[in-house]
């Protein structure tokens, strides 16, 4: 039976690879570094190359929500910015429907600026008209819960917490409907009632015909949140299947 769902991402054969300069002796002193640069064009000495993704490929299709899942330096986030457009691959190709939206807890924002600003900057950032934003700017504010200790968004970012950042960062990104949205860590950061209220907007984009991607280190929110998981182990595809399916696997590697 042929399928009719409507692809979003296709990853075929992606490898990404990085190089690691100073891979020798001396390779924090500034000598070292002044002999990089001047030997460019040169075969280069004290170079690793680190094959950080592995000739992995899947499909995504609307309305799915998938989790990235796998242990620290499995490549979870570097397939994230190359389906993005973030990272160049070394070989093989990613296409997609429309521009991936990726939103990390590192996402630029301005720290010197006030929240209030950066929901602006953040919303034009991401294509939002000013009406649209002054629309749900307080949406915005209220779905995050910066204000609920105090008057946290007329505040520049830099007296925030990581935690706080975090939020508004997901809160802006979250109020804009995605062809394919990419979270690394967001629901992480907040406690029980934004995690409930995180999982209820990623619920609500996957039925406006959207793609959710979700990284995390918490299988228990992989598994709340996705029907589909994505398992990468050493930047080599080891499962896509079932969250649930994939998850048990998954648990039973690491406890194995």
């Amino acid at each position: 039976m042929a399928d009719t769902r409507v692809p979003t991402v296709i990853a075929d054969d992606v490898h990404v690879v990085y190089k690691v300069h100073g891979a020798g002796k001396g390779r924090g002193s500034a000598t070292a570094a002044l002999s990089r640069i001047f030997s460019r064009g040169k075969a280069e000495k004290g170079v690793r190359e680190v094959h950080a993704v592995r000739g992995v490929s899947f499909t995504a299709h609307k309305g799915e929500a998938i989790g990235l899942i796998g242990s620290n330096g499995s490549g979870k986030s570097t397939l994230l910015k190359a389906v993005a457009g973030l990272q160049p691959v070394a070989a093989g190709k990613v296409y997609s429907h429309g521009q991936p939206s990726l939103l990390g807890v590192n996402a630029a924002l301005m720290n010197d600026l006030t929240g209030e600003r950066n929901v602006i900057l953040g919303g034009l950032a991401m294509g939002m008209t000013k009406q649209q934003i002054r629309e749900r700017y307080q949406e915005i504010v209220d779905f995050s819960g910066i204000n609920e200790k105090g008057d946290f968004i007329s505040l520049p970012m830099r007296t925030y917490s990581s935690g706080m950042g975090a939020r508004l960062r997901f809160s802006i990104a979250a109020a804009k409907d995605h062809d394919v949205l990419m979270i690394d860590e967001a629901l992480a950061t907040g406690d029980a009632a934004f995690q409930r209220r995180s999982q209820k907007r990623i619920e609500e984009l996957r039925a406006t015909a959207g793609t959710v991607f979700l990284v995390s280190h918490s299988l228990s929110t992989v598994r709340e949140t996705c029907d589909r998981a994505i398992w990468l182990e050493r930047g080599e595809l080891r499962m896509d299947g079932p969250v649930g399916e994939v998850c048990d696997a998954y648990e039973a590697f690491t406890n194995a």
